[in-house]
């Protein structure tokens, strides 16, 4: 019976339970959890803070998801080491784990700077983790100024899961602009107003340098006074372990397409890794959900004797804020066409007769069209692209190219 050992409990080690199960019926999983909780959607604990969501409706996969599969799971305990030649890991209690294929599903972690007397705050969290949302809750009160050092996804949805149970709000960031890593100039802007108009106060091109207790001392020379402080600068793909191990890596766990890493019969999956991006041809980090969920899939079904490849992943964020929905996808390469409406913002990017990448705001419906576009890389001379900018639909193909790819849905 062959043994599987997955180290992580997150969406990637989902899909590598799944597709294990796919292929081999009976061996043996373990999967290894450095937290308690049995596997949840990590992008729910903002609505969390919110109460749109409850830790019942949090969960992943149900409670019997891993007893259903035949998993044994190791709660509370960290992966401290892979040794390949014995084909072995080594727990953080000194427990060694035997296996016969290996699935690193580390995920990420915060990245906190060297931020002078950061150790003199009291109320300080991370926002990452089921655990930092709950220690961030028993905190909040009506009367609390929070500060949060990020102006990235995690610092927004934090705030925006927050705004109506605290008194301010204060988000501070060295970029220029809001969401840096995903958005434009003039998207950001958008996107910034909306945040203002519903309380959150921002202070651009600044950040923290400094803490005094309750004062947070900016690189400006202003000072902010806060109750909370929330560490939303950044985030680390968890390598460690793969490169102690003697296996490549650069910003995450160098990858191939089937999820086999540099070291015989180990795998990796999710946003510790980096990966083939169909969007612009190389390797990079996409720490995303259904992402991950593919990537352990394939690396699962590998694992158990499958020849699965994963070669079409694109970065893709889907996300909203007090009502402003908007969705990116792709690489920002090539030149750029606009369709603005007063309530809405669509901005593709264009390279050699193909969409590399897109941005849209406020209007988000049916964007699928559009990352199958780039996925499958759609001669833009084929469709009726000047259509599709403003009206995302199955109509832009031929009929015949519609036969093909729906069927008698004409």
């Amino acid at each position: 019976m062959k043994r599987y050992v997955i180290i992580g409990n997150g969406t990637a080690a989902v899909g590598c339970v799944e597709g294990i199960r796919s292929i081999d019926k009976a061996g043996e999983i373990t999967v290894v959890s450095e937290e308690k909780h049995s596997v949840y959607s990590r992008p729910l604990i903002s609505y969390y803070l919110e109460g749109k969501t409850d830790l019942e409706r949090m969960k992943y996969r149900g409670d019997t998801f891993y007893e259903d599969n035949g998993c044994r799971v190791i709660y509370g305990k960290r992966a401290a080491s892979i040794d390949p030649e014995k084909k072995q890991i080594v727990l953080d209690d000194g427990t060694p784990l035997c296996y016969d294929a290996l699935c690193v599903a580390t995920g990420s972690r915060p990245f906190v700077p060297p931020f002078e007397g950061l150790q003199t705050v009291e109320n300080k969290f991370p926002f990452m983790t089921l655990d930092d949302a709950l220690g961030l809750e028993r905190v909040l009160t009506k009367q609390s100024r929070v500060l949060i050092v990020g102006a990235g996804l995690i610092g927004l949805k934090c705030a925006e899961g927050i705004r109506d149970r605290v008194k301010s709000i204060t988000v501070c960031d060295l970029a220029d602009r809001v969401l840096s890593s995903i958005l434009d100039v003039d998207c950001a802007a958008v996107v910034q107003r909306h945040l203002e108009e519903n309380g959150i106060r921002f202070l651009l091109g600044d950040t923290a340098v400094r803490f005094d207790k309750a004062t947070a001392r900016m690189k400006s020379g202003k000072t902010v006074d806060f109750d909370i402080l929330v560490l939303a600068v950044g985030v680390r793909a968890n390598t460690e372990l793969v490169k102690n191990a003697g296996g490549d890596v650069n910003r995450g766990i160098l990858i191939n397409t089937k999820c086999e890493t540099s070291l015989p019969f180990v795998w990796a999956a999710g946003d510790c890794t980096e990966g083939f991006d169909a969007s612009f041809g190389g390797t990079r980090v996409i720490a995303i959900l259904p992402n991950a969920y593919m990537q352990g899939h394939t690396a699962g079904g590998n694992m158990a004797g499958d020849c699965a490849v994963f070669d079409n992943a694109i970065p893709m964020n889907s996300i909203g804020f007090f009502g402003l929905h908007m969705m990116t996808a792709g690489a920002y390469d090539g030149e750029m066409t606009e369709e603005r409406s007063e309530n809405a913002v669509k901005r593709f990017f264009i390279k050699d007769n193909l969409l590399k990448g897109f941005i849209l705001i406020g209007e988000t419906e049916r964007a699928g069209i559009y990352t199958s576009m780039i996925r499958e890389k759609t001669q833009l001379d084929t469709i009726d692209f000047a259509f599709a900018r403003k009206n995302a639909s199955n109509l832009i193909y031929s009929q015949k190219i519609r036969r093909q790819k729906f069927g008698n849905e004409v």
